[in-house]
């Protein structure tokens, strides 16, 4: 495991932070949670996310009245520190960048950059940065800015310090911004065509339904996969006209025409062919294709390695 013997301690909460030590635990690192007394939110709010996110992780519960100290002293024998609070709170809670020592890497995670102070959650940050403007009101399915902007954004940028940490000794202080790393994800559009595929303007990229009521999904830019569908759908006379002005005629045909097979059906006569087309599958059906193997680790208690933690501290300290 490419993390082995590394210890991240992680302060943030919900999702984007957790997610990205959960990337660095699979890769082989060491976490521990830190959390308030009364746990992270997610416990509650959404404790099957929580425990898929903190399985083999360990929990320390840092009381900030009770012992001041324990936060500090994690952050003081961490490789990465992870942290998710507002601009300013770190620093007061003796956690900031400028608290570890110099071979840390540190990475906050942040709506907007370091020092902006503006509240927000996922769907804020993707509006902020343009991904919504084609799409508005549909609310994406899974949390982009969180998760692409945020989390695996931090998990890249902690590696590439942690790589130069190798050569040097030197940590790095990392500011991840969820704004600015989501509108990445899509301003190469800025300078290209109108965007028409990835908002059902064209009848070749859609999402159709089949005849009992479940998805099929049709991505058939390509001349030659347009004209294999279009065969393999009993349309072959809809070849020459992928490219028509009135797209939502061709898609009603198509529509007509997928609608009287069953996905399964579709999927049988796809199957071997060169074509763009495949299933809109739950996730539980996905999970059995493409999932990894269930864990047998699970999620800590909240505060079930504080004791064995502070006895740790005292060992290094002593």
């Amino acid at each position: 495991m490419v993390l082995r013997d590394l210890l991240v301690v992680d302060f943030t909460r919900y999702l984007p932070g957790p997610f990205a030590s959960r990337e660095l635990l699979r890769l082989g690192a060491r976490v521990v949670r830190v959390e308030a007394p009364d746990g992270d939110p997610l416990r509650s709010v959404a404790p099957g996310w929580d425990a898929a996110l903190n399985a083999g992780k360990e929990s320390v519960v840092w009381d900030l009245d009770q012992d001041p100290r324990l936060g500090p002293a994690l952050a003081a024998c961490a490789d990465v520190v992870l942290e998710g609070f507002r601009p300013g709170v770190a620093d007061r809670l003796g956690v900031g960048h400028m608290d570890v020592p110099g071979s840390v890497v540190y990475c906050s995670v942040t709506g907007f950059g370091a020092g902006e102070r503006r509240a927000g959650h996922d769907l804020n940050y993707a509006g902020w940065a343009g991904l919504l403007a084609d799409t508005a009101p549909a609310i994406p399915p899974v949390q982009v800015a969180d998760l692409a902007g945020g989390a695996l954004f931090a998990v890249v940028e902690i590696l590439a310090a942690l790589v130069e940490r190798e050569r040097t000794g030197r940590g790095a202080r990392v500011v991840v911004s969820m704004t600015h790393n989501a509108h990445r994800l899509a301003a190469h559009r800025l300078e290209g065509e109108p965007e028409r595929t990835l908002t059902g303007a064209l009848a070749c990229y859609r999402i159709y339904e089949t005849r009992e009521g479940r998805f099929l999904t049709v991505s058939a830019l390509e001349p030659k996969f347009w004209s294999r569908l279009c065969e393999l759908i009993g349309r072959a006379d809809l070849t020459s006209r992928q490219l028509d002005e009135d797209q939502e005629a061709l898609a009603a045909e198509l529509s007509s025409a997928i609608r009287q097979r069953s996905l399964a059906e579709w999927l049988e006569l796809f199957e071997g062919e060169d074509v763009m087309a495949g299933p809109v599958w739950t996730l539980a059906e996905a999970s059995l294709a493409f999932g990894e193997p269930e864990s047998t680790k699970r999620p800590p208690h909240l505060g079930e390695h504080t004791g064995r933690w502070r006895a740790e501290l005292a060992s290094f300290e002593g």
